[in-house]
């Protein structure tokens, strides 16, 4: 019965991670969240940056974007080198944690388990915040090919498409860093699990509630939506879509 009660636990955690990716993802096409007031504010930003001469203050800001990635990418190397570490150490460690009045340990299966689940959702916030410094690396490229305000052959319309497609560019960039800081939340939940599946299963319900007030109903929101006057995030839905679909 223990062991169900863990793989329960389990499956819940991967409900709430899939589910709130794909239910934020959709949410978003039709409702400001901090993600979708970020692709219009990166897409000002670029309009902008083709009109200035000077373009050192937005390759600075793109590289300061870069090295929080390359921050958060190495800190997930020391905690994989952390985890693969323990689970040589399995009978070890959970010897010295069987001696905490509060924990209950389970079998060695479902502690090396607990272990694997740990290390699988810190490799995936490496690929995606190495991916989002790629992508960043891209952009700062983008900004260095901009044609300049004086630049007579490049049409106005050349200048939107240049300026949609580097934010699209910026876009994927940012969403891959999100999703890569979202992994630390989780993690944080599979660490409730060592406690007790119970604890998991709380500890995975509360990260999504942080999640979704943050993105969703956060004053950092307010007060970007009220920083511009922007579109309804439904009439550029297809837009998005197309963008993205056409830089895939």
């Amino acid at each position: 019965m223990s062991d169900y009660l863990e793989l329960l636990a389990l499956l819940w955690f991967l409900i709430c991670w899939l589910g709130y990716s794909e239910y934020s993802r959709r949410r978003a096409k039709d409702r400001p969240c901090l993600s979708n007031t970020l692709d219009l504010y990166r897409e000002d930003w670029m309009r902008v940056m083709l009109q200035r001469g000077n373009r050192i203050s937005d390759a600075s800001v793109v590289g300061n974007l870069e090295r929080n990635g390359a921050f958060f990418a190495s800190s997930c190397l020391l905690i994989l080198a952390g985890i693969i570490t323990a689970l040589g150490y399995t009978q070890e460690v959970m010897e010295v944690l069987s001696t905490l009045p509060f924990n209950n340990l389970p079998s060695r299966e479902i502690w090396e388990l607990r272990m694997v689940v740990l290390l699988v959702v810190f490799i995936y916030a490496f690929f995606k915040f190495t991916w989002s410094m790629r992508l960043y690396n891209f952009v700062a490229v983008m900004i260095g090919s901009a044609p300049l305000p004086d630049d007579k052959q490049t049409s106005p319309a050349a200048r939107e498409a240049f300026a949609c497609n580097a934010a699209g560019v910026c876009n994927m960039a940012g969403d891959a860093f999100n999703l890569g800081l979202r992994s630390y939340y989780y993690a944080l939940a599979v660490v409730a699990w060592f406690i007790h599946p119970l604890a998991f299963i709380v500890a995975s319900t509360w990260v999504v509630l942080v999640l979704y007030r943050r993105e969703f109903r956060s004053s950092a929101l307010t007060a970007l939506r009220q920083g511009k006057v922007f579109e309804d995030p439904g009439s550029r839905a297809g837009k998005t879509d197309k963008l993205t679909a056409n830089l895939k």
